[in-house]
């Protein structure tokens, strides 16, 4: 089972991909990289920065199956 992400951390990563779905990508390191200092503090910059890696992840599934 994986790890719970509270609701602060899915409603900033989806208002950043909202904002701008191209900045991001489907891998870790490199949202890590674009979200950069900019966060309070690591640990949540990646919370934020998997999240996005899972919801970039998804979409491209469900782009493909159709």
């Amino acid at each position: 089972m994986g790890r719970i992400k509270t609701k602060q951390v899915k409603r900033a990563s989806l208002s950043l991909v909202e904002k701008a779905p191209e900045m991001f990508d489907s891998t870790f390191d490199h949202n890590k990289k674009v979200l950069g200092k900019d966060m309070p503090s690591k640990k949540v910059r990646n919370m934020i920065a998997g999240y996005i890696t899972r919801i970039k992840k998804n979409t491209k599934k469900i782009i493909q199956d159709e």
